[in-house]
């Protein structure tokens, strides 16, 4: 049997200004794809130069002009560039997906739906709870193959997920409309938590901590934005106890907001 393919998802918050960090990064942790987030960059702008250097040569993107958007995967090996459902009203820049020695990667970058949680009054709110609307039924008609589906979906989903339950009930990311929807277009699709089952529930569990605090370590007052999950095709070789949310890579030189997450599948 080959080796496992290690799998990373790390919204970067910009490529270009990060790429120093993602090579660092490439060279202590040695993953095989990275799906980054927010890349903030047209296709044409994106660090080619820098990914073969890392040896991650096999690119596929999606990047968009004039926006904070843009999604790619980064590979050691060949990848073959294959169709995502059409979740974004407004024609985001924010799926895409590959199949890389078999299994089918999914890479999602869902709109975090601005301040304030009223589909009313917040168009961006509104555009949120219709993604992860269709995200569900989206997955749920694709073929039954073995499928990673990785990004920042900009929801923690449980209790644990977030530093206090209690207080951030009607924050952006925690209210219930949107956890209850995140969970529900899951189960819709058939995904597992990788997370969840390799971390019990009761345990708290980030990997978004915000830019705002004075101290992001020392105040700890995270969130689960990040998210692997795994069809039952792929479950069965998805690796639970190599999940990891790398929370060095959250400081250091000009961090982005997020850590990296990763698992292990094998191939």
């Amino acid at each position: 049997m080959s080796k496992p393919l290690k799998i990373v998802s790390w919204n970067i918050n910009s490529v270009r200004l990060r790429a120093p960090n993602v090579a660092d990064f490439v060279t202590a942790e040695a993953p095989d794809v990275i799906c980054l987030q927010e890349t903030k960059c047209q296709d044409g702008e994106f660090p080619e130069k820098q990914f073969r250097e890392m040896g991650l040569p096999h690119l596929v993107l999606n990047g968009q002009k004039g926006g904070h958007h843009g999604v790619a995967i980064a590979s050691r090996f060949p990848l073959e560039r294959v169709d995502v459902p059409d979740l974004c009203r407004h024609g985001h820049a924010r799926a895409i997906a590959a199949r890389v020695k078999g299994i089918e990667i999914h890479n999602i970058y869902l709109p975090a739906g601005g301040d304030e949680p009223d589909p009313v009054i917040n168009d961006k709110f509104a555009h949120k709870l219709d993604f992860l609307e269709k995200l569900g039924p989206g997955y749920k008609k694709l073929k039954k193959i073995p499928r990673i589906l990785v990004g920042d979906l900009n929801v923690a989903p449980h209790e644990n997920d977030v530093w206090s339950h209690k207080q951030l009930l009607k924050i952006v990311s925690h209210t219930p409309v949107e956890t209850e929807s995140l969970e529900h277009s899951r189960q819709t699709a058939g995904f597992a938590d990788i997370a969840r089952m390799a971390v019990p529930d009761e345990q708290k569990l980030y990997s978004w901590w915000s830019y705002r605090a004075k101290d992001w370590a020392a105040s700890n007052k995270g969130r689960r934005l990040d998210h692997i999950w795994a069809n039952p095709e792929a479950l069965p070789d998805t690796k639970i106890d190599t999940y990891r949310v790398h929370l060095a890579w959250r400081g250091g030189w000009k961090p982005s907001d997020h850590a990296p997450i990763s698992v292990k599948v094998s191939v």
